[in-house]
């Protein structure tokens, strides 16, 4: 591959991430506008309950296509009809007149984000099988990025130009920007599997797979408990609601240094429990000041609640780091993240529910330190050095 082949593919991987969490977060600093009492659609309950709930709806049912999809139409194709149906949907829901459109256009966008978060480990693998590490650490740095500019400007946007439309609509503009260098690399598109092909189910029964989603689900029940109910948690400590968002937003910003280093550092170690293990004590530390002073300190909380969510860009690269080949990837990612976000989305109920129950935050932050024992172990199984397909062909 060319120079210029490998540098028009990384650009294209690295805009693409950055596209890959707006459409899943920019929502929600705008939900209240959307609700009865807002500047929008009067979107009742229900429909809002059902609206947090898609991400995890497109992961689980499209994410799962995404490796048959590049089989049969080739990986570059899938990806960029994945940018587009981003690009659509969300431009076309900020536009929607009722809350059923824009239920069904999120959905479209979601989906894109779906198909193509799940095909991105392979096209790390497929054109840069030596530098696995660090181009994954580049990407998943811009995962966060997108993820903090989507929870941070999402208002900002919208209150500069009137309206939560423009608030919403701006991340559909961007991803037309990620487009471009999607467009020459359909020339020659790649098959991401040759025969014999690998398939969900078979992966599902190997041992690494079933670690994989252990491990990738309780840490993304993490993630959506931390952005869905921290800001809640430190109102009802005494903050501000402005504060309380600013400090989910330190959550966020603090995973970004970190998403750059992380993967990388993995992927060279020789003791990857040690870093696992020095990232991972972050979350139950994190948890546990909030018991104890949940307002004094709810600065260095945040830190180390961030710190912890650098669990994320380390399952993605052991996705690629656990599979010998861009076929092997691509099923593993899709076993991996369509089970795991199933998985996950049980906590923000559960945690809620618990919260009611008990009336505080106690028991709620008990139940996610518990959460790390099995999330550590599976990550010690997950860190081994054994392979997908290896345990395919002993089977």
């Amino acid at each position: 591959m060319s120079r210029r082949t490998h540098l028009l593919a990384l650009a294209a991987i690295l805009l693409l991430a950055v596209n890959l969490r707006p459409a899943a977060v920019s929502v929600g600093p705008v939900l209240a506008d959307l609700r009865p009492g807002g500047t929008g659609l009067g979107m009742g309950a229900g429909a809002a309950g059902l609206l947090t709930s898609l991400p995890v709806i497109a992961f689980a049912v499209v994410g799962s296509s995404a490796p048959w999809l590049a089989r049969r139409f080739g990986v570059h194709r899938v990806t960029l009809v994945g940018l587009l149906a981003v690009t659509v949907g969300l431009v076309a829901r900020s536009l929607a007149g009722g809350t059923p459109t824009f239920l069904l256009l999120s959905l479209v966008a979601l989906g894109g984000m779906a198909l193509a978060n799940v095909l991105l480990p392979s096209l790390v693998k497929l054109h840069f099988p030596d530098r696995v590490g660090r181009v994954t650490a580049l990407y998943t740095t811009l995962l966060a990025v997108g993820l903090t500019l989507a929870l941070t400007l999402t208002v900002p946007i919208s209150s500069s130009l009137g309206s939560w439309r423009w608030g919403l609509a701006a991340w559909g503009l961007l991803a037309v920007a990620a487009m471009i260098p999607w467009l020459p690399m359909l020339v020659h598109d790649r098959s991401i599997e040759p025969a014999p092909r690998i398939g969900f189910l078979e992966v599902l029964r190997t041992p690494i797979a079933l670690a994989m989603v252990g491990f990738f689900g309780c840490q993304s029940l993490q993630a959506y408990v931390v952005f869905g109910w921290f800001p809640t948690v430190w109102r009802d400590a005494g903050y501000t609601a402005a504060q309380a968002g600013a400090l989910v937003g330190v959550v966020a910003a603090t995973s970004i240094p970190l998403s750059l280093w992380a993967p990388a550092a993995l992927a060279r170690t020789s003791r990857p429990a040690l870093l696992v293990l020095g990232i991972m004590a972050c979350y139950p530390i994190g948890y546990a000041g909030l018991l104890v002073a949940p307002y004094d300190l709810a600065i260095l909380w945040a830190v180390l609640v961030g710190v912890g969510s650098a669990c994320f860009p380390l399952v993605l690269v052991l996705i690629n780091l656990r599979s010998r080949t861009p076929a092997g990837t691509a099923t593993l990612s899709s076993v991996t993240q369509s089970l795991g976000y199933l998985l996950a989305a049980t906590g923000p109920y559960a945690i809620g529910l618990l919260h009611d129950r008990t009336g505080g935050w106690t028991v709620p932050l008990w139940t996610l330190i518990a959460v790390n024992v099995p999330q550590l172990l599976l990550a010690l199984y997950a860190v081994r050095p054994v392979f997908v397909e290896d345990q395919l062909r002993r089977r």
